[in-house]
């Protein structure tokens, strides 16, 4: 049986549904069993957990034999994963990651190389999938786009190799499903080429029908305007810092891995935008 973490996130629930969808044994892992019906309809068996609660972690890794590890970068949370996964015997770690480094400004990265470092070192069969910035983080701009025909960020005119989450949760799903050739190996998910946020508003002034515009803001106009928005202020400061970095070219890089594991193209953000279309309509 498969676990997946997270289960009810952009990628793991769309990694429950591809492997209950190949008729494969999954369980998921879920803070709150209400907001899993979606899982559980798909026909994953679903485990009541938290990371911070360690009797309900060890419970899920029952009987696993695969993880699909994803949470929000946490180390304390994920090594106790980790632990776990080694007392219960499970056979490979599938963890999704970002551009981790130790040495890097932003914390969420700087996490995700402890608990990188923390996998390698515990014995365990694993792959890192380091996934480039998601297409589905655009949706946090929808309601700017939707009232004001418009969003900023501090990203500048920089390019990225943005990956629709879907097909991060597609390559998590195709490992973790048959892990033995993926043992220690690390793979970098993009899209199929790079894109500036100037491409996206153009993109979506198209799928849209009326003029999208891009403003360019500071870093602390970007961070301010999350604040205002309800993010808290660490993460706020956090996402600003990314899309800064993003401004002097940190994500403009590109990967085959996705086709070359998956047997298709990667999906380009026009497919993306068209497919949430109504959310930003």
């Amino acid at each position: 049986m498969i676990l997946v973490t997270g289960a009810t996130g952009k990628v793991g629930s769309e990694a429950v549904r591809l492997l209950s969808r190949r008729g494969l044994p999954v369980r998921a892992l879920v803070r709150n069993r209400e907001k899993a019906e979606a899982l559980a309809t798909a026909g994953a068996e679903i485990a009541e957990g938290d990371f911070e609660v360690p009797d309900t972690v060890d419970a899920a890794l029952t009987g696993i034999t695969s993880v699909i590890l994803v949470s929000p970068a946490v180390p304390k949370q994920e090594l106790y994963v980790v632990d776990s996964a080694v007392r219960s015997g499970v056979g490979h770690v599938v963890k999704i990651t970002s551009k981790a480094s130790a040495d890097s400004p932003i914390a969420r990265r700087r996490g995700q190389a402890e608990i990188e470092a923390g996998l390698v070192a515990s014995g365990l069969s694993y792959t890192l999938l380091r996934a480039n910035a998601y297409m589905q983080n655009v949706l946090t701009l929808a309601p700017a786009i939707v009232r004001a025909s418009g969003f900023g960020s501090s990203a500048g005119t920089g390019r990225v190799g943005m990956i629709d989450a879907r097909d991060v949760a597609a390559v998590a799903a195709e490992i973790a499903a048959a892990p033995a050739l993926h043992n220690g190996k690390t793979y970098w998910l993009t899209g199929p080429e790079l894109i500036s946020y100037t491409d996206i508003a153009a993109a979506l002034s198209e799928l849209l029908g009326r003029p999208i515009t891009y403003h360019e803001r500071t870093f602390e106009q970007d961070k301010e305007a999350m604040i205002r928005a309800g993010v808290p202020a660490p993460t706020a400061e956090m996402n600003a810092q990314a899309f800064s970095l993003i401004a002097e070219g940190d994500a403009a890089w590109l990967s085959r891995d996705v086709p070359a594991l998956l047997h298709r193209p990667a999906r380009p953000f026009e497919q993306f935008a068209a497919d949430y279309a109504t959310t930003f309509s």
